[in-house]
């Protein structure tokens, strides 16, 4: 009877481990994602003010298929500078799900002493997304578009 028990064990244990691992691995993402064109962006989601204020200016650089995204409870003219950032990024305006508004190729300050511009959208927006540079042209994102937000 203990061999028995013993063997079960053997196979059983191994078995439902396998399915354990196996359906973890399939369950969907819980990963933060803002889909345009087809293109699915993993994104940070700046919530506090706090957050919203320091943006990506606490980053290097940024993933190639990363962003960062900023809701905001109702739409309006939500502005946005490049003050101690490290690297280029697009700024895309978006309003109940469409891009309003693309700030394309922004540049970070040469230096610490200069003001940076303030970039701003044309129409009211509810959410506004940051992406790498040139990303915007490449996947040739336009007014209009698309964004679906996921897992947030």
């Amino acid at each position: 009877m203990k061999q028995v028990f013993a063997l079960f064990s053997v196979l059983f244990v191994p078995i439902i481990g396998a399915i354990i691992v196996q359906r973890y691995l399939q369950s969907p993402s819980k990963i933060p994602t803002a889909n345009i064109n087809k293109h699915t962006f993993n994104i940070q989601v700046a919530k506090t003010p706090e957050e919203k204020e320091i943006g990506l200016s606490s980053k290097k650089s940024l993933d190639k298929n990363a962003g960062m995204l900023f809701p905001f409870e109702k739409p309006g003219y939500y502005a946005f500078w490049m003050k101690n950032m490290k690297f280029p990024i697009d700024i895309i305006y978006i309003r109940n799900g469409r891009i309003v508004k693309i700030h394309e190729n922004v540049k970070p300050p040469t230096n610490a002493n200069e003001n940076p511009p303030i970039y701003n959208s044309s129409k009211p927006a509810d959410t506004v997304l940051e992406i790498n540079a040139g990303l915007s042209e490449k996947y040739n994102f336009k007014e209009k578009d698309l964004v679906k937000i996921s897992n947030l």
